[in-house]
């Protein structure tokens, strides 16, 4: 199992996704991963989450997590459908020591300082930076940073295409969160590998 670390590095995007149907998982996966962004978050808001979770992962190359974890029992969900990494909104004590019990790749979501220090406390030095455009944007995170810049950040939650390079440009910033990539009912998949090109060449 890679550290969350690596994963954050792989690459400058993680496409957010909200998928309805599981027979969309495996062309969705298979454009972004050829389009170059094989870190892939499947949000837990959706019944067919976790089955998309397990066809994703037939897709070579793609690194598959689970996201919108939000207690132990759909952690544990994530983890027996094969996830790889975990994306919380938010940081429990609860959920948080059972994601590091567990050893999996853990990515809590951050709001303030005290979310921050929360997740020190238990060992944990990478967060999501979540809702990242409503909680205050780049200026919000840049001040995070002062008092914690042992941390790393993936910022989630409004950005764009557009506004994906100002925060890459901060070295604090591992990769941003992306729920642009891919857009509801059948699948483009041409249009989905065209926006993870452009995603991907965002690494400065």
């Amino acid at each position: 199992m890679k550290p969350v670390e690596t994963v954050m590095r792989t690459a400058p995007v993680i496409p957010v996704l909200v998928i309805e149907d599981a027979a969309h998982a495996r062309p969705i996966a298979e454009a972004l991963v050829a389009g170059g962004l094989p870190v892939l978050e499947v949000t837990l808001r959706t019944a067919a989450a976790l089955d998309v979770i397990a066809e994703m992962k037939k897709v070579p190359g793609a690194i598959v997590g689970a996201g919108t974890i939000v207690d132990i029992a759909g952690l544990e969900s994530a983890m027996a459908a094969g996830a790889e990494f975990i994306v919380s909104p938010g940081l429990t004590e609860n959920l948080g020591k059972a994601a590091v019990a567990k050893g999996i790749p853990f990515l809590p979501g951050i709001a303030n300082a005290g979310d921050i220090m929360r997740g020190l406390d238990l060992g944990l030095t990478h967060f999501k930076f979540f809702p990242a455009e409503a909680n205050g944007g780049l200026p919000a995170l840049k001040s995070l940073i002062g008092p914690f810049g042992q941390c790393k950040f993936c910022p989630t939650g409004g950005i764009k295409q557009e506004t994906a390079a100002d925060w890459l440009a901060v070295s604090e910033i591992l990769c941003v969160g992306g729920s642009w990539l891919v857009g509801k009912g059948t699948p483009d998949v041409a249009a989905i590998e065209a926006a993870a090109r452009a995603a991907a060449a965002l690494r400065i």
